[in-house]
């Protein structure tokens, strides 16, 4: 079995010894190519032409991001476009995430541990015993995601957290907490709600403040505890949706608290929208976006499709 580590070199939880000591780990079960990414959607090249040499496993060591490029590089791969027969996800490598960033959504929401070594070790399990799950996607225009997107006060929040990162900020729940509180008291939403959602056959949702897409549950984690918007999400059905309709202080503060205390919201001005095949957010004017954690810049427009048994996974 021939596989591809795609390591990110940056990853905040491994060391250079620990990456060596997964190599070894790695190379004991299976024929290892090793690689290290250099900048943003590196690893997106490199699962892409891993899928074209016929490799059969890609891991990646890493973050969200890190995952969510190397997603990206085999849907994109000639292998998983062109029209032949049989289901997508047999004709691409299995994928196997090594968790290295600081909150890995992606691999919990799989069930693998937190520790890069305990998973290391289910990993080398399933590779052995030949154990692996289909999982669906969500595609956001041309860009696909694993777990969550989101458009409005969620991408922004998002964006504040990068930068504060790039100023040499640990991420940290606290961070994100103070980014939220920032976004909402600053930002210019909250009297006039720019997103509404169209779907085939049914009325648009107007005025709403900000969206959030799931394609599994749960949305993402402060340290140990998962925030959970849409509960009932998972990688074996369509989107789940969750919209707050006004940013207003009371019910907003409402929500967030709820969110925090790991429930989903409830109350008049909460929009959730389950197992949906395909959707498009409208802005009335550009919006902060982000995939999996990764803020994408500003929309308009965003085209949402469920993509059913798109990948098999290690886990």
């Amino acid at each position: 079995m021939r596989a591809l580590l795609v390591v990110n070199p940056r990853a905040t939880t491994t060391s250079e010894r620990s990456r060596d000591v997964l190599v070894r780990a790695l190379r004991s079960a299976v024929e290892l190519t090793v690689e290290y990414t250099t900048r943003r959607g590196h690893a997106a090249g490199l699962a892409r032409a891993a899928a074209e040499s016929g490799i059969d496993v890609v891991v990646t060591l890493g973050g969200d991001g890190t995952v969510n490029e190397a997603v990206n590089g085999l849907m994109t791969a000639p292998t998983a476009l062109a029209p032949l027969s049989g289901p997508r996800a047999q004709r691409l490598p299995a994928l196997a995430v090594v968790p290295g960033g600081s909150t890995n959504v992606f691999a919990r929401a799989l069930g693998l541990p937190r520790d890069w070594a305990d998973g290391t070790s289910v990993i080398l399990d399933g590779l052995r015993d030949g154990r692996h799950r289909v999982i669906g996607l969500g595609r956001a225009d041309d860009r696909y995601f694993t777990f969550a997107a989101g458009v409005g006060l969620d991408a922004a929040v998002v964006r504040r957290v990068e930068q504060a990162r790039l100023r040499g900020r640990t991420s940290t729940p606290a961070l994100y907490f103070r980014s939220i509180a920032g976004q909402f008291l600053t930002g210019d939403d909250r009297n006039s709600p720019p997103l509404s959602i169209e779907r085939p056959g049914e009325p648009a949702e107007l005025e709403l403040g900000t969206v959030i897409v799931q394609n599994t549950a749960p949305w993402t984690y402060l340290g140990d505890r998962a925030i959970n918007p849409s509960p009932q999400a998972s990688f074996d059905r369509g989107l789940d949706v969750l919209a707050l309709r006004k940013l207003a202080m009371i019910n907003t503060s409402r929500t967030m608290a709820q969110l925090a205390a790991g429930r989903a919201p409830q109350g008049k001005q909460v929009l959730q929208l389950h197992d949906q095949a395909e959707f498009t957010v409208v802005a009335s004017r550009p919006q902060a976006f982000q995939l999996d954690g990764d803020y994408l810049g500003e929309r308009q427009k965003v085209h949402f499709v469920s993509v059913p048994e798109a990948l098999r996974v290690i886990c």
